[in-house]
């Protein structure tokens, strides 16, 4: 499956020159995009990527009791395969309704990511 269309990675490069522009450097996105492994724990809620790039930037929980901000190759999670033979897919379905931030605390407090 193709984790990034066309209008979700215009949405995640322009969070991060928007990011990048900004008087600090730090904006709370809602985020754009969540992926998730089918078969196992791990979910990414993603908020930006570089333009042309590889490396996405949001909350990533790999189901190990600690969530937290980081980045993540697009083209590695397109290349998984589990032992079932799924790949990571997008929620088609995923809307997101606060900023970043609030998915953080709520996960931080949980132990997981529940989007």
């Amino acid at each position: 499956m193709k984790l990034l269309t066309k209008e979700i990675r215009t949405k995640l490069e322009r969070n991060f020159k928007a990011r990048v522009k900004s008087a600090d450097g730090e904006d709370d996105f809602h985020p754009v995009v969540k992926l998730f492994n089918p078969v196992g724990a791990a979910t990414w809620l993603l908020t930006e990527i570089e333009p042309n790039g590889d490396i996405a930037h949001g909350l990533c929980d790999l189901g190990m009791g600690c969530p937290e901000f980081g980045s993540v190759s697009i083209t590695e999670l397109e290349n998984i395969v589990t032992p079932f033979g799924l790949g990571i897919e997008r929620d088609r379905f995923f809307t997101a309704d606060k900023p970043i931030s609030e998915y953080y605390k709520a996960a931080r407090a949980k132990g997981y990511l529940e989007a």
